[in-house]
């Protein structure tokens, strides 16, 4: 199977923006290729087992890239819109966008190597083809992101696993993606997980990877959630105009006394979304920024 890769240059500043404009565009996963992220990592504290060392020889210029399905002509004309816009509006800097062509398992070989141990709070992810000793309490996550994208490292899930707090609720994580969300809550010790997504190649990788991590969790194809379920703790890491959406009805997914962590927000679309869940009933109790990135918690007033 084939599909069309788009690629934008741009700058580490405006990188983010960049990606938030795929993801309103349509895009169900976005790469970035940054090398000041490879540089930066260097001189943490993290632990980490590959890096393809060629990566450091490039040029300054950040690549930020997605694919959709060959016969998709229209989330070009849009991301090339949404971009434009962007420009007048705060002055975004980028170049060209490129259009190609690569067959599905290329893709996937080719993204591999820039893929790493990711740490955070509660659990350490690990994509399956790297090997990797871990310290004697340390919860481990193996992940296969395949096209469906996600190992922790991008800012929105990162956060959503930092305000995390699962132990002994049930859970629900909106547009799951690879999974990384819901597997996370069942491996730190949920009561119970459902997962969905509109993506159906998304779904079949997280229904493989929580096969992988060995957990007992529900994964279905659905538009948000579309069954009669209830949860105490709720992720939704999707885009500032469908939390907003989703804000009327998502409330009617939460036990009394439960959480919902949003994210997928960027930094100028944050007062918007809280205005819309404040309206709805909500108040914050707890938020996250990494670069241009937020997350909030919030629970009902």
């Amino acid at each position: 199977m084939k599909y069309k890769t788009i690629t934008v240059s741009t700058t580490h500043n405006d990188a983010d923006l960049v990606s938030s404009a795929m993801f309103d565009a349509g895009a169900g996963g976005v790469s970035i290729l940054d090398k000041q992220d490879f540089l930066d990592l260097i001189k943490s504290d993290i632990i980490w087992d590959y890096v393809d060392e060629s990566v450091l020889l490039q040029s300054d210029e950040v690549k930020v890239s997605t694919i959709c399905e060959e016969n998709d002509n229209l989330f070009v004309q849009n991301l090339e819109n949404i971009l434009k816009n962007m420009h007048e509006l705060g002055g975004l800097s980028y170049g060209e966008i490129l259009v190609g062509e690569i067959e599905s398992m290329d893709y996937e070989n080719e993204w591999k190597k820039y893929y790493k141990p990711i740490k955070t709070k509660f659990i350490t992810i690990v994509p399956t083809w790297i090997k990797y000793n871990k310290d004697p309490d340390e919860k481990i996550m193996r992940l296969d992101p395949g096209m469906a994208f996600g190992t922790g490292e991008h800012a929105t899930t990162r956060m959503c696993l930092e305000l995390m707090n699962v132990e002994g609720k049930k859970c629900i994580d909106v547009g799951c993606g690879s999974g990384i969300l819901g597997i996370a809550a069942s491996l730190c010790g949920a009561e119970s997980v459902y997962l969905c997504d509109i993506d159906q190649q998304a779904v079949d990788f997280a229904i493989a990877n929580a096969a992988l991590n060995n957990v007992d969790v529900t994964i279905e194809k659905a538009d948000l959630i579309e069954k009669d379920i209830k949860a105490d703790f709720i992720f939704a890491n999707i885009t500032a105009d469908i939390l907003m959406r989703f804000s009327k009805s998502i409330g009617n997914h939460l036990n009394d006394g439960g959480e919902i962590v949003l994210s997928g927000i960027i930094n100028s679309r944050l007062d918007e979304v809280i205005e819309c869940y404040e309206k709805a009933g909500f108040k914050v109790t707890d938020r996250m920024a990494i670069d241009d990135w937020r997350a909030i918690k919030i629970i009902r007033k």
